[in-house]
């Protein structure tokens, strides 16, 4: 039966007391619900402990992501097969090493093995680098651009040039016959004759249709950046050295020949983002130097 109304309230004042207890019944529900919501979403949101594994993972490993995508190209790398296809055995093999894997890597932390282990620091350095290098490995210059910087850098992009030549020694105390022997080479080829009248003896920098590059490794910068001017059949004049005097004969120079910008633009692209990839690196480096708090001892600075 209906609760009779009290005899000092008026029936409007009784409506009026039921619809404020109705309206904090409301009140006190939606504070519940936004709670549950808001407890839900912290418990679930990356970084938080939850008992869900979200969709895009096939396993979490101490709160830690395994990666559906990387799951599935791991199963197609070892087995040909895509998630369907692939037998109980296979899938729980590859999620079972996956699962070893990261808990090493979760332990390797916890041990700090990337401060003392070699390897696992220079990959770590890699990495760092790849992402500094990211942009530029990918970014894709004008034409405007690179034709800048072939023109630049226009020297690098040429033929390797070869060379040919005799490099004959003679004591320092022989200059005079280095002289002599340099105007009879001029007047045709050495000879066996020649080293005998002469005294001179292969230096072992004779070479034979070598690279400029190999060439300047065996003559040394100073032989070579003579040799590279002679042309063939030229004779030098003598190069007193440390070790002798040396007289050079070029055989055959035959020199670099530049490429024009449509058969360089490959190697043009290359060296311009090797080039952008050294200048962040740099930059990056500067960067962490300067935030870094870096103590030397004194005895090697």
């Amino acid at each position: 039966m209906p609760k009779p109304i009290p005899s000092n309230l008026s029936p409007r004042d009784e409506v009026g007391r039921v619809s404020t207890r109705r309206s904090f019944a409301f009140m006190g529900c939606g504070a519940l619900l936004g709670l549950l919501m808001a407890g839900y979403s912290l418990f679930t949101a990356r970084g938080t402990s939850t008992l869900i594994v979200p969709p895009e993972d096939v396993a979490l490993v101490n709160q830690q992501p395994i990666s559906r995508s990387d799951y599935l190209l791991q199963l197609q790398t070892l087995y040909g097969v895509d998630l369907p296809h692939a037998t109980a055995a296979q899938r729980r093999k590859v999620l079972d090493d996956m699962i070893r894997e990261e808990l090493f890597v979760q332990r390797s932390k916890e041990l700090d093995v990337a401060s003392t282990d070699p390897d696992v620091r220079s990959a770590m350095v890699n990495a760092v680098e790849l992402e500094i290098a990211a942009d530029a490995i990918t970014a894709q210059p004008g034409e405007g651009q690179l034709r800048a910087y072939y023109a630049l850098h226009h020297a690098r992009y040429a033929s390797e040039g070869t060379m040919s030549l005799y490099d004959f020694a003679f004591p320092l105390s022989e200059a005079n016959a280095a002289t002599a022997a340099a105007a009879t080479l001029r007047a045709g080829a050495p000879t066996p004759e020649f080293l005998a009248r002469w005294r001179a003896s292969g230096s072992g920098k004779s070479l034979d249709d070598e690279f400029y590059f190999a060439a300047k490794i065996h003559l040394g910068e100073p032989l070579f950046a003579t040799a590279v001017d002679l042309p063939d059949g030229a004779v030098s004049v003598p190069i007193i050295r440390p070790d002798a005097v040396h007289v050079l004969y070029m055989i055959k120079n035959n020199k670099p020949v530049p490429f024009d910008f449509a058969a360089a633009r490959n190697q043009v692209l290359t060296d311009f983002r090797n080039d952008a990839v050294g200048h962040l690196r740099t930059g990056d480096e500067s960067f962490l130097r300067k935030r870094a708090n870096v103590l030397i001892a004194d005895d090697v600075r």
